[in-house]
């Protein structure tokens, strides 16, 4: 019988990303199938740096040109690095897996299910890539979700609580605002593609949120004060608003954090106006 953590290694190595999705979706049948073996005492598989073609080039963040609406290219651009984080999210899903042994067989279904709703998202993305006249690939890309990934890597808490309760969060402000968008340029198809991405992330931020408060609970910390004492450990500022308060609610957010980010966000604005 095939090993669980063995084949999610596997998918982390494969460069190309159109057979990782692939082989990650056999991944996905045999583990519903009960066909894969998770023995909990196998060692943590260490892939710090997963598979990867020569393009997309990585650039820094400061790097990458404007993306927008203002022509196809720009909106194919602004696809192209939804595209990025979605394979990233991949392989960040079989990161948490072969990384982390010794975890409920929930959160294994939790990681196997969100690598196979990021793979189907980055196939609808290429699709619309495409259709643009352009490819994945066709554009640079920066790496700083990976990077923060491996920088957390140590602590299953950390990892919870910055990569996905903060970084991949974002999502839940800001997708929607892409849709409408492109509702508004009568770009119906990309807007629905956005749509089922911006339901997805709800349920990939509630697992984050649910592992997160679940390292809490063992290490018997306090999951509201512990989150905010992670973003200044790890980050340069406090995540800035207007948040998707609903969204966020629903991805198991309290109302507590809420409070304090929107707290933080408008002492932000205060302090640049002053």
């Amino acid at each position: 019988m095939k090993n669980l953590f063995q084949e999610a290694e596997h998918c982390l190595k494969i460069s190309d990303p159109q057979e990782k999705i692939a082989y990650g979706m056999e991944v996905v049948s045999d583990w519903n199938a009960t066909n894969l073996e998770w023995d909990c005492s196998d060692s943590p598989r260490i892939i710090n740096s997963p598979g990867h073609l020569d393009k997309p080039i990585i650039v820094p963040p400061n790097k990458l040109k404007k993306r927008g609406f203002g022509s196809q290219q720009q909106i194919a651009s602004l696809l192209h690095a939804l595209a990025h984080i979605e394979i990233t999210a991949v392989n960040l899903a079989w990161d948490s897996i072969c990384r982390y042994p010794g975890m409920p067989q929930e959160y294994y279904d939790d990681w196997i299910n969100t690598a196979k709703d990021e793979g189907e998202h980055f196939l609808a993305l290429r699709q619309q890539i495409k259709l643009l006249g352009y490819d994945y690939g066709d554009f640079p890309a920066h790496a700083e979700l990976w990077n923060m990934a491996i920088q957390t890597a140590d602590n299953l808490m950390h990892r919870m609580g910055i990569v996905h309760r903060v970084l991949e969060a974002r999502a839940l402000d800001v997708v929607p605002f892409a849709v409408q968008k492109f509702q508004t340029i009568k770009s119906g198809d990309t807007a629905k593609v956005l749509i089922r991405i911006a339901n997805d992330e709800v349920n990939h931020v509630a697992a984050g949120t649910r592992w997160y408060r679940y390292c809490c609970e063992k290490e018997k910390v306090d999951p509201d004060k512990t989150f905010f004492k992670l973003i200044k450990q790890y980050l340069n500022s406090y995540p800035r608003g207007p948040f998707n308060e609903s969204s966020r609610a629903s991805a198991g957010f309290s109302k507590n954090e809420i409070t304090l980010l929107k707290y933080y966000d408008a002492e932000h604005k205060q302090n640049r106006q002053s």
